[in-house]
């Protein structure tokens, strides 16, 4: 297959990398000064940081502000099926012309410098974003908060931290205090912020930091309310009360995202039209998403077919939820992980849920745990385990054993990624 012009662009860039990883923006400053600076040319940013939800409240206030008739930017990682995903211009992801001039111009810019993948393209995100006519402007935080490449934006309109928990310790730190606070390195003073359920520890960290900052807090729980009543959320602030769709996006710690995107359009002055349409409009690949059609939901015939890309425990208690609540089918898993997540924590809440782990190795990554070290650790959890050679051949064994069963494809989106490719 002929491989597209941002392919091979993208491929030289990650032999730019430093030789040592240290998180800083320095690299990412010194390309931008050589860019001429389009992180100041940006439409109101909205940035946003958390452990988990993040990605899933983003695609809310997106679909909140295009549904009031706002054009909308938003950049996101990683992608899943095409690097293109991460630049989502007014009109649509930007085009493969667009982003392979936008490269070779940052490439171009940089000389040769030592600087990471995903500071380059942030870089090419924001240069790109800067000439693109748009009303909002939606940043995701890569990795932490206080150091990532997207935290040079000097006065967002609105700052958001999504729940905070155990992640990535290698470079945030071993105490929900100090990943709290990597996080909370993105609030800008007077910046307001909205913050989603925390625990006691990550909340008393960002309050501190707000405090300093004089960044003004609309922390759940304290100025914002959000629940589920007879089968609609309702969500209430010092505006008063709304009573909602539940959220298009399936599970129960979606009700939390719905609370912190609602909380955040409040902050940006949108109404109630915006409201409806961040419950009903929100799309979020590989967030719980049930697969209909494709070869890999025709291997799995009757069984149903879901797609979480979900790789700590918070996510693995939240994915656990979210099968709890649905119509009674047992529940097999197909599960691969990356060697650097905490597969254990991920998959002691799946116990009592799945009857079976089927591990696999993630195709055509290198930092992928063995499908053997997986089934390994998912025993010691509880969970009965078996190994296959991919994902399709994991889904055909399932489906001839269990024709009833609910078939859930989890642990990495970088499995994800590779199930959406193949199930295309």
């Amino acid at each position: 297959m002929t491989c597209a012009p941002s392919d091979i662009l993208l491929e030289r860039m990650m032999a730019l990398h430093p030789k040592v990883i240290d998180l800083t923006l320095d690299r990412v400053q010194r390309l931008l000064s050589a860019l001429d600076h389009p992180e100041r040319r940006l439409a109101p940013v909205v940035h946003i940081a958390g452990t988990n939800g993040k990605g899933s409240t983003l695609a809310m206030v997106r679909a909140g502000l295009q549904g009031a008739g706002h054009r909308v930017q938003a950049y996101t990682s990683p992608h899943l099926a095409r690097f293109h995903e991460r630049i989502r211009l007014s009109d649509g992801l930007i085009s493969e012309p667009a982003l392979a001039a936008i490269l070779d111009e940052c490439e171009h810019a940089n000389g040769g410098a030592p600087i990471t993948y995903f500071e380059i393209t942030t870089c090419a995100a924001l240069l790109a974003f800067a000439r693109d006519p748009a009303d909002w402007c939606l940043l995701e935080v890569g990795l932490g908060g206080r150091l990532d490449a997207t935290n040079v934006v000097d006065r967002p309109a609105l700052s958001v931290i999504t729940p905070v928990s155990i992640d990535h310790q290698q470079f945030l730190g071993d105490t929900l205090a100090q990943i709290a606070a990597e996080k909370a390195g993105i609030l800008k003073r007077g910046v307001p912020c909205v913050v989603g359920p925390q625990e006691d520890a990550a909340l008393e960290v960002i309050e501190d930091r707000a405090a300093r900052l004089g960044a003004p807090l609309i922390a759940h729980g304290q100025h914002w309310h959000v629940w589920e009543e007879r089968g609609r959320l309702i969500f209430q602030d010092e505006h008063g009360l709304m009573d909602l769709p539940l959220p298009r996006l399936t599970g129960p710690h979606q009700i939390q995202n719905a609370g912190t995107a609602l909380a955040a359009l409040r902050a940006l002055g949108q109404d109630d039209t915006a409201a409806e349409a961040a419950m009903t409009r929100a799309d979020w690949p590989a967030r719980m998403q049930r697969l209909r059609r494709g070869p890999l939901v025709t291997a799995a015939d009757r069984a149903e077919l879901w797609l979480d890309g979900g790789h700590n425990p918070a996510a693995g208690t939240a994915l656990a939820a979210a099968l709890a609540t649905l119509p009674a089918r047992p529940v097999h898993l197909v599960c691969g992980m990356l060697n650097t997540k905490d597969v254990a924590g991920f998959l002691r809440p799946l116990a009592g849920i799945a009857e079976s782990l089927t591990a696999v190795s993630i195709p055509g990554e290198a930092n992928t745990l063995p499908a053997d070290t997986t089934a390994r650790i998912a025993r010691d959890a509880g969970l009965p385990a078996t190994t296959a050679d991919s994902p399709a051949k994991a889904i055909a064994r399932i489906a001839g054993a269990a024709p009833n069963a609910r078939i859930v494809i989890c642990g990495s989106l970088y499995l994800a990624g590779r199930v959406l490719r193949d199930n295309a």
